[in-house]
């Protein structure tokens, strides 16, 4: 049974499915600091001067200080974190273009590939000559 996990856990697509995994994690985190330091910044600018998404909320039940962040109004109330969502739904749009872009060039790689002539293999000079010796007997 442990051969047999073995044989498994060290198949290439097992392998592959961890590289991707592992790479996925890291890309996470990099289109998680595009959209928090860089776009919603940009987005709140546009929208009215400073805007912090990510302390968005309303108040469900309970009372929240006023002007108090998400976290201060998660330990006294209930609440509804909208800009939260607002900002991982835009994470999930990022990624979700990007591996587009992606599958999209491995399918242009793939048609470019598809598209190759096959190479041309060299005849083997035995099967040249019995060739050559058929035209001859046809000629005769």
């Amino acid at each position: 049974m442990l051969k047999e996990f073995r044989e498994f856990a060290m198949k290439g697509n097992v392998v592959d499915l961890a590289i991707g995994v592992i790479i996925g994690a890291a890309f996470s985190k990099i289109v998680e600091s595009l959209v928090g330091d860089i776009i919603m910044p940009i987005i709140a600018k546009i929208t009215g001067g400073g805007v912090d998404f990510s302390n968005m909320y309303f108040v469900l039940s309970g009372t929240a200080p006023a002007g108090a962040g998400l976290a201060q109004a998660r330990a006294t109330a209930t609440v509804l974190a909208y800009g939260s969502f607002i900002t991982i739904a835009v994470n999930f749009l990022i990624v979700a273009f990007v591996l587009f872009l992606v599958v999209k060039a491995i399918n242009q790689l793939k048609k470019k590939q598809e598209a190759a002539p096959p190479p041309v293999a060299e005849v083997p000079a035995d099967v040249k000559l019995l060739g050559e010796i058929r035209d001859l007997l046809k000629a005769r």
